[in-house]
């Protein structure tokens, strides 16, 4: 996808993340080590990565099941935001395998 598709799949889904991160090359990606999608990462104000792993503890793909997973993602940076270290800071991913 280009930055001008993005911005339509946005408006189309209503899909609200605060930024998207476009690497088609897979520098990024291979940088981090990522293996599946989503594979998920905080890192904070310095460049640290602090998060690394799942974005939460269930696999279901069911409407509603994610309002009762505990959202690894949100936790991470709950702690950040506090000056915590995030627990966990690594999970095992999961979904579909990243093609290079």
């Amino acid at each position: 996808m280009t930055g001008p598709e993005v911005r339509v799949w946005k408006a189309r889904t209503g899909a609200a993340p605060a930024d998207v991160l476009l690497d088609p090359s897979g520098t990024l990606g291979h940088e981090y080590d990522a293996r599946t999608t989503p594979d998920m990462y905080v890192i904070d104000p310095s460049g640290r990565l602090v998060y690394a792993g799942a974005i939460d503890d269930n696999r279901s793909t069911r409407p509603g099941d994610a309002k009762t997973a505990k959202n690894y993602v949100v936790m991470a940076l709950r702690a950040a935001k506090a000056g915590r270290p995030a627990s966990p800071a690594w999970t095992k991913s999961y979904g579909c395998s990243v093609k290079y």
